[in-house]
Parts: structure tokens; sequence; C-alpha cells
């Protein structure tokens, strides 16, 4: 057993740990007093999770009552986009003023803009409250992640994490039934009305149960006394880089081509932003995003692994429920349940992860998953022609168990390297770049999709060449209606879909899954332990 830790002046302990009598953790709570505490935060990342999900059956319902179908799509990439760009400002913001305050702010902001949703009066009135959603959604997000680990020493993290991964599961699979329901037999706008209670119990839960200890609000300098400051030049240039940069990710190649005029002038204005934000970031005493986030390896590492892993997420979120429906002829609710066993497994690897990462720490555990999930990956495109929905769904069951061990020791690693002060910045970056890999995966893939897809199309057969449909989504819609096509047109166009997303899972196999394996050794193999972050017990070995 190590000796007992004394003291808290150095950022961290790189010892085994083990103290017998360390000092409460800065944040956390007596075990009788989390409860309360934890229903909020699962109804908070609930509000999150089924916002992300139960608007998707309902848009046939919402473009039909408010018009707008060419730009219906920004309502998922406007909510998107307010919610990425504000995480680490959110993350230096609770830092800085403590964590009540600005998850306190985010519920309401989110309840503000469910309820303006409700009342919207045409397309462009919803999506500019989507974005204002999405603002209190940032502050939920990266809150609700850090506030679960003040409240938990390192060794029972994996609980209230493999919970809160359990509310997304839970979302991914009754979020599209519940939307579906409401549009169909009560009204679309019932879809953000009930956020209304769930949200005003957590916020009642928020304020009633959740006191944190005077010394972390006012304090964002590492513990130094003083009147806070706080880096809004630099609030403001982080918000111009990334929503310029993603709002060209997401709209590239779907509303212009990415070559042209609007995709240039807005990847030149987002490196012209990043410029800007470096310089300021530099000279500011308070930065949103300081530089250790980036020296220290442990966080660099991980923040770029887990970029990588967004980057791979987008092959079985995005591509598996065309996949489930143009090859394997599945409804929408069925393919969706493919793509949802991996929801299920993931929360219980997560919360059995420790047994793991405890034995052979955090980064060979990390590994071991992202190794595992790239294999899976690769036996994606080996699935055989047309087969059966349970083959894809059994893959998505290994990937989640994978990616269990993935996701969760780094986050927990990260967490319970820094200390309360620096906790919400240091959550925060991770789940920004997380955000930005999604993006950039969407983009990515898509363009390898459709170069696929129309090299299947230009040499299809002459005799069902003319007249085939010549992107993604109007191949899927063809086959949806495949009664105005031939048998022949029919099979190949399903067989070209196959190969399309055969080519994306193998690209999220090499590309992210050897980008990942790639930076996290780069990541020391133990993780340092903040002095603040030490349970009772020894730790076996380190992490």
């Amino acid at each position: 057993m190590s000796r007992t830790t004394r003291g808290s002046d150095s950022p961290t302990d790189r010892g085994t740990g083990g103290s017998r009598t360390p000092a409460p953790e800065p944040g956390s709570a007596r075990p009788e007093r989390r409860g309360p505490v934890v229903a909020a935060l699962m109804l908070g990342m609930a509000l999150a999770a089924l916002d992300s999900t139960i608007i998707a059956t309902a848009v046939p319902q919402i473009v039909g009552d408010l018009g707008g179908f060419a730009v219906f799509s920004w309502l998922f990439s406007g909510y998107l986009l307010a919610v990425t760009v504000t995480l680490p400002v959110y993350g230096k913001l609770s830092d800085t003023f403590g964590r009540k305050p600005i998850l306190i702010t985010g519920i309401v902001l989110f309840l503000a803009g469910s309820l303006a949703c409700a009342a919207a009066w045409n397309m462009a009135s919803l999506i500019a409250f989507r974005v204002l959603q999405g603002l209190g959604g940032g502050a939920l997000q990266g809150t609700v992640q850090t506030i679960a680990a003040d409240l938990y020493p390192m060794k029972e993290r994996p609980k209230i994490q493999a919970r809160l991964s359990g509310v997304w599961a839970t979302s991914a699979i009754a979020g599209p039934a519940l939307g579906g329901l409401l549009a169909a037999y009560a009204d679309w706008r019932w879809i953000f009305l009930v956020n209304v209670p769930v949200g005003a119990v957590a916020l009642w839960l928020v304020g009633r149960h959740f006191t944190e200890p005077q010394r972390a609000a006012g304090r964002g300098d590492g513990g130094r006394a003083g009147r806070p400051r706080v880096d809004w030049p630099g609030a403001l240039a982080i918000f111009a880089c990334g929503g310029l940069l993603l709002t060209a990710l997401v709209q590239g190649g779907v509303a212009w081509a990415w070559l042209s005029t609007p995709s240039l002038l807005l990847f030149a204005g987002s490196a012209g932003c990043g410029a800007a934000t470096v310089l300021i970031e530099r000279r500011a005493a308070e930065p949103i995003i300081p530089g250790w986030v980036w020296r220290r390896r442990t966080i660099s590492a991980v923040n770029l692994a887990l970029g990588a892993l967004g980057l791979l997420m987008v092959a079985p979120t995005v591509f598996l429920p065309t996949y489930a429906q143009s090859v394997l002829g599945l409804g929408p609710i069925a393919a969706g349940f493919v793509l949802s066993v991996m929801t299920l497994s993931w929360p219980v690897s997560a919360a059995l992860s420790s047994h793991v990462y405890n034995r052979l720490g955090i980064r060979n555990c990390a590994l071991l998953g992202i190794g595992a999930a790239g294999l899976i990956l690769l036996a994606f495109p080996l699935l055989p022609y047309p087969g059966a929905a349970w083959q894809p769904a059994l893959i998505m069951l290994a990937l989640g168990a994978a990616l269990g061990l993935f996701q969760l020791p780094l986050i927990i690693g990260v967490q319970s390297s820094v200390g309360y002060a620096e906790r919400g910045t240091a959550t925060a970056s991770i789940l920004f770049c997380r955000q930005v890999g999604q993006s950039v995966g969407a983009a990515l893939f898509g363009a390898v999709a459709n170069t696929t897809l129309k090299d299947r199309l230009a040499h299809a057969p002459a005799d069902i060449r003319p007249g085939l449909p010549g992107d993604l989504d109007a191949v899927s819609h063809a086959l949806e209606h495949a009664g105005t096509l031939t048998a022949h047109a029919t099979d190949y166009l399903r067989r070209a879909v196959a190969a399309t997303v055969g080519h994306v899972y193998l690209g999220a196999a090499t590309a992210a899954g050897l980008a990942a394996l790639a930076l996290l050794l780069l990541a020391p193999r133990r993780f340092p332990v903040h002095a603040d972050a030490r349970t009772a017990e020894a730790e076996p070995g380190g992490t």
C-alpha cells in the first residue's frame, strides 16, 4: 500500500494511490444525499438525449404543417452546432462560477427553447428556437458529466456513468417511438412540450438538493481568491470558429458542392477565426480553452482519441439505418432496433469496465476496446447478401460492448487526473472533440459513400442504367417504392447500397480505429491521479 497522500499542492499524484484517510473531494456529497442529485442529473441527461431522437419520426408532420422542406435538416444541424460550440465555454464557466448555476442556466434555456419550439409559426422560427434549445443542451451535456465525476470518487464513477449511458440507451429506443406516437395521435408540438415537466422536476431537484462548497464558486483561477474573470473575446472567437467549421462540414456536399464558393468561404473564415482564437487565448488571463488542455499528454491524447471515436460512430449511426431499410427491406422501427442494440451492450460494458482497467490499466483497457471495435467493424463488409437482420444487429451488439471498454475508462481517467477547479474544462474538451469528430466523420464518410455509389451507378448494366437515381437519398427513396423498378434494377441498387455502406464501415475501421490506437499510444502508460480523486481503499497497481 502506498503512503498516505498529504496536501494537494501538486496538481497530480503519480503514485498508485491507496491513501487511507483522504480529504473528501470538493463538490462530493455523502452517499445518502446523492440520490436526488443523481435523479436530477439523469433527468437533465434525458432532456438532451431524447431531443436527439424524438424529432426524427415527426419530421413529415412538422414539414406538412410548417413547410420548409428544403431547410428542415437545420432542425438537427442548428441544434448540433449550438451544443458543440458552447461545450468548451460552459466547461470553463462551470469551473469559474460553479456547476450549479451553469446547470440551472442550461435547464432554463432548454425549457425556454422547448416552449418556443412548441409555439413556432414557420420553419425558420422553429430552427431558431432549436438553436436556443442547443444553447441549453450544451450546458446540460457537459455539466451533468462533470457533476457526476464530482459526486463519486474514482472507483465508483463507472456506476454513475453507466446510469447516464443507460439514459442514452433508453432514449435511443423510446425516442423515435414516442415522437411517432405524439405526431400521429396528438400533435407534433407535444414533442417539445413533454420536456417541460421533466425539466421542471430536474430544476427543482437541483435547486433543492444540490449544494456546492463555498470555495468552488467564484474561483476560476485554480483556487486563488479574487473576482472571477471571463474571457468573453475568446468565447466569441470559439463560437465563430466552431460555427463556421461545423456549418461547412454539415452542409458541404448537401446544400452546396465541396468546392463551391460557400464551402470555400466558410472554411477560410473558420481558419481565420481559428488563428484569431489562438492569439486571443494565448493572451487571456483565464482562457476558455487553456493551454494545459493540449500540453498535458493524458488529456490531449484522450481528446484526439475520442475525436476519432466520433469519426467512427458515423458508420453505424448514420449509414446502418439506410442499410437496414434499403438492403434488408426493414421498416423504420425495425431498422432503428438494429441500431439500438448497440446502446444496450454499451452501458453494461461500461459498468463492468472498472474490473478490466483496475487490472490492465486505463490505457490498455481502452486499447483493448478500440482494437476489438476495429475488428468488429471490419466484419461488416463480410456479411452475406442480402442477409438477415440479426447479423448486423449482432455486430452492433458486439460493437457497443467494445466501445464501452474504450470510452468510459478514458473519460474517468481524464476526470481523475485533474482537480475540481479544472474538471469542467477537461470534461468539456473531451465532449467537444467527440462532437467535432462526428461532424468531420459525417462529411468524410458522406463523400466516401457518394463516391462509391456513383461509381456503382456509372457501371450499371446498360439495360437498367437509364433512369437510375443519382445519390444515396434518391436510391433509398426509390427502393422504398420499388414497384416502379424492375427486379433486376432493384437487386442492383440493393447491392450498390450494401457495397457503399461496406466501404463506409471499412473506412471507419481503418481510419478511426487505427487513428485511435495510434493516438492512445501517445498517452502515458499510467494515467496520473489527482490527490482529491483518491478513494479510501488502495488502488491495485495504479491506472
